[in-house]
């Protein structure tokens, strides 16, 4: 990632810091102990912000491994471009007009909780589109509220571009100004309110995470799951496990038990029952291993180690690293949490195409009397979706692992 200019981090420096204080008087209290039960439904609402996640799924599979085998429906109504108006749900057919479109859909989805995420794209009309975005997001809220459902409110996110800084430094103005309205907004209507603007904006310091510095990457995504989880209160780690080999045995603190322990031959092994599944790494994603679960065992003679599980070789090491805590980034865990990640990715594509069909005009619209017949098949898409949801629910509870510690010889 090339230098950025020297005025640019500086500007960006002042916004951080000025947008931090608003946050700070504008932010409403801790909203207690976030869980998602049984039946609930969550539904992602916005801009390109959630619609591109579609290609990654860290958001939904975060929240769905958090609670294993629980029946949580998830949702993405993202939509690239959109507004708190809905404007660019256009279609043909009009009416319903696009915002029409924009309540069926969320009524539709019969939400227990919606993320909204708006004000990226309103906020390139500046201060003088402020009152209109205000007066479409309570609008929203109000809309949310009569079904039932709770509202989480996020920030929209900043731009990074390298080249022009001083367009970048009014974009970026413009941005936070939009997102102290979300804040303000969100207290002044007892809603949570997430600043990521804040996080991707220092993250991005360090980290390649925008494309075109615009919009988040896989690893934007896979750093904004753990922004989420951070902000709703949930330990984004499963618990460390650390172990200490004494001269005639082990002892282990977190979810690990020792089994057996031959101090002689220096083999030890132990079981690890872990609450949730680990997020699987994105390519390139070196920067991300301090969120990974961390193993760490003193005690061991000088030499070097292997840890193994299920027949398969997760990490070697030497003694003075396992001592000081080895970052446990691969193994059955990983893979099973990457085939629930495809299968949610499939879901989603399964929803994406049912809710909005590529020729929705002649399927759906003013033209149906052409081709209304293949109605039915987005219906039916319905039975896979469902099918979908239940495998995910079954395959996402973690199972209780049998490692071995093994010096190299």
């Amino acid at each position: 990632m090339k230098k950025k200019p020297f005025i640019f981090s500086i500007v960006l420096a002042v916004m951080a810091f000025a947008f931090g204080a608003v946050m700070a008087q504008n932010s409403p209290k801790s909203p207690g102990t976030f869980e998602l039960k049984d039946n609930d439904r969550v539904v992602f609402l916005g801009n390109s912000l959630f619609e591109n996640e579609l290609q990654y799924g860290y958001l939904e599979l975060a929240l769905t491994t958090r609670w294993p085998g629980r029946n949580v429906t998830f949702r993405n109504l993202g939509w690239t471009g959109d507004n708190v108006w809905g404007e660019a749900r256009s279609t043909f057919t009009n009416p319903p007009t696009p915002y029409q479109h924009l309540m069926t859909q969320i009524t539709n989805a019969k939400p227990t909780l919606v993320f909204v995420a708006y004000g990226g794209v309103e906020a390139q009309e500046g201060a003088a589109g402020l009152s209109r975005f205000t007066e479409g997001l309570g609008k929203l809220i109000d809309k949310i509220d009569s079904l039932g459902a709770k509202t989480i409110l996020l920030s929209p996110i900043p731009i990074m571009y390298e080249d022009t800084a001083v367009h970048v430094a009014k974009r970026n103005a413009d941005l936070t100004l939009y997102a102290s309205a979300i804040a303000k907004m969100a207290a002044e209507r007892g809603k949570q309110f997430i600043d990521i603007y804040a996080p991707i904006s220092e993250f991005s310091k360090k980290t390649m995470i925008l494309e075109n510095g615009v919009h988040l990457n896989e690893l934007g995504y896979y750093y904004l799951a753990s922004v989420l989880e951070k902000n709703l209160g949930l330990d984004p780690l499963p618990q460390p496990v650390s172990i200490a080999v004494a001269k005639n045995a082990a002892e282990a603190t977190g979810p690990a038990k020792i089994l057996a322990s031959d101090p002689k031959n220096v083999t030890l092994q132990f079981s690890i029952d872990e609450g949730f599944l680990p997020l699987p790494l994105p390519e390139n994603g070196t920067a991300f291993t301090a969120n990974t679960p961390q193993l760490k065992i003193s005690g061991l003679k000088k030499g070097f180690y292997t840890l193994t599980t299920e027949n398969q070789q997760i990490i070697t090491a030497s003694a003075q690293q396992w001592a000081q805590g080895v970052a446990i980034t691969q193994g059955p865990a990983y893979t099973q949490a990457a085939q629930i990640r495809e299968m949610i990715l499939k879901k989603n594509e399964q929803f994406f195409f049912q809710y909005r069909p590529l020729n929705r005009t002649y399927i759906l619209g003013f033209r149906s009397y052409e081709q209304g017949r293949h109605a039915k098949g987005l219906e039916e898409q319905s039975l896979i979706i469902k099918w979908l949801e239940g495998q995910i629910a079954l395959h996402s509870t973690p199972k209780t692992r049998v490692y071995q510690l093994s010096p190299v010889k």
